[in-house]
Order: structure tokens, then sequence, then C-alpha cells
């Protein structure tokens, strides 16, 4: 039995439920924090990971309440919006994406993870991948742009880039392919409004880059905020399930976005 399995047969129900908790802890909040004290959830088992704290001895403080101070010493996964760069930071991904190099785009990707990594991240944010046509739309520099292939380029690179040639290295961080999908093409360029779109611009735009990135072993996706075609990503069994599992065959984690 592995050392995985043997936990989760040890776990409670709450332990578990705590195990798909990622809770933010405020440095660098951009939306509702949830109340209550991180310090004593972790301590009781119900908390699986922490977003928005970096830091060498920070990350390791909370780190250890995690390992030393909980009945089975499962540690916490750290993850932040690294999305173009950690301590070096780089050009925004709209203004890199520019440069038509695939290979910049892997190397700046590197220098982040080995970075953020060497502090006790684990996960990053990014990248994010979301095609967008409608200036509007006030987070297209957050994105590669209007065009689906060099967007899909653009996801391969910065997610080779992340996680190096094995997420067990010390230097890679799980990337985490977003927002899916078609967030670029809220109604009238408003965040997280409602998207209308047909199947062939879905199939044709906004997905590509989503099958590229699961094409070189993304370690996650994250569903947007928005609905598509009346139906919230959150909950969209067609392309969370259809789509993204049978159809592509990914089998990493998927998660929502912030608080949905």
């Amino acid at each position: 039995m592995s050392r995985i399995e043997s936990l989760l047969r040890a776990m409670t129900f709450e332990e578990k439920l705590g195990q798909l908790n990622l809770v933010t802890a405020g440095q660098a909040a951009t939306g509702p924090i949830v109340p209550g004290e991180t310090t004593q959830d972790i301590r009781a088992g119900q908390v699986g990971g922490v977003f928005n704290l970096w830091g060498r001895d920070v990350v390791a403080r909370t780190q250890r309440l995690a390992v030393e101070e909980t009945r089975l010493g499962v540690p916490l996964i750290f993850g932040l919006d690294i999305l173009h760069g950690y301590r070096t930071i780089f050009p925004v991904p709209l203004a890199e994406t520019g440069a038509f190099d695939p290979l910049l785009w892997e190397r700046t990707a590197r220098a982040s993870a080995l970075e953020a990594a060497c502090e006790g991240i684990h996960l990053s944010f990014a990248p994010m991948l979301d095609v967008s046509r409608d200036p509007r739309w006030g987070r297209i520099a957050e994105g590669p742009g209007e065009d689906p292939f060099v967007g899909s380029k653009f996801a391969q690179a910065k997610i080779r880039g992340f996680q190096g040639e094995r997420l067990s290295d010390r230097g890679a961080l799980a990337a985490t392919a977003k927002h899916f999908c078609a967030g670029g093409a809220a109604t009238a360029g408003r965040d997280y409004a409602a998207v209308d779109v047909s199947e062939r611009m879905l199939h044709e735009v906004y997905l590509p880059p989503f099958r590229a990135a699961v094409e070189v072993g993304c370690a996650a996706i994250m569903s947007a905020f928005n609905n598509v075609n009346g139906v919230p990503m959150t909950s969209h069994d067609r392309l969370l399930n259809g789509y993204l599992r049978r159809e592509l065959g990914f089998d990493g984690v998927i998660m929502s976005d912030y608080t949905a």
C-alpha cells in the first residue's frame, strides 16, 4: 500500500473534505476572504492548501503547522498566481507572446518556477489561456491575445517551463491552465459575465489552448467563473467531464476559481 493510500484510509470524512479546502492567506487577496482562524483550521486538518502566501520563512512556518501539529502530518500545498514572474518580474503575458518565441516563454516560466519552488511554493495558477478578441475585456494583458495557435504554443511552452522534466523535481511547479473556458468572450467585455458562443467558435478559438495544455501533461485546470451558453462552468458536465476528462483524457486536478 502506498503512503497516499494509507493516509486516505486513515482520514476521517472531515479530514478528506479539508484536503479540498484551499484558503487565502490574505497577503494579496483579490476576492472575498473566508472568516476564521487559519492556523486553528490547519491544526484541525481542515485545510489542504494555502494561496496568496509567499516568502520562505512564512511559508515554512505555516507548513510546520501542518506537518508537526496535525493528526496525520499531511503537508499543505502552497499556490500563487505566477503569471509573469515570482521574484524576477518579466513582461506581462500579452507582451511576451508578441515576441513569438516559445523558447523565451519557456525560459521565463522556468526561472519563475525555480525562484518560487525554493521558497516552498508548489502550484502556479498560470498560464492563463483565455483567447480574447474584445478590447473591452480588462484582463487581456494576462493571456496570450487573440490567436488560438499562438495561445496553444504559449500554453505548452509555459507548462514545460513551470513543470520541468518531472513534477517530483525540486525546481518544479505544478501548472494550472485557466480559465476553462471562453472567459475572454464575456458579454460586452465585462469580466465574469455570461458567454454566448457557437460550437464552432468554442472548438476553433477558445478550446485549442487547453487541448495543447493537456497534451504536454498540465497538472491542473481551473474552471472559469462565467457560464457558457447558460451553464456555469464550475458545473458544466459536458465540457468538464465530456470534453476534458473523456475526449482529451485529462486525469489531472480540476479546480474551481476563487470561491466559485
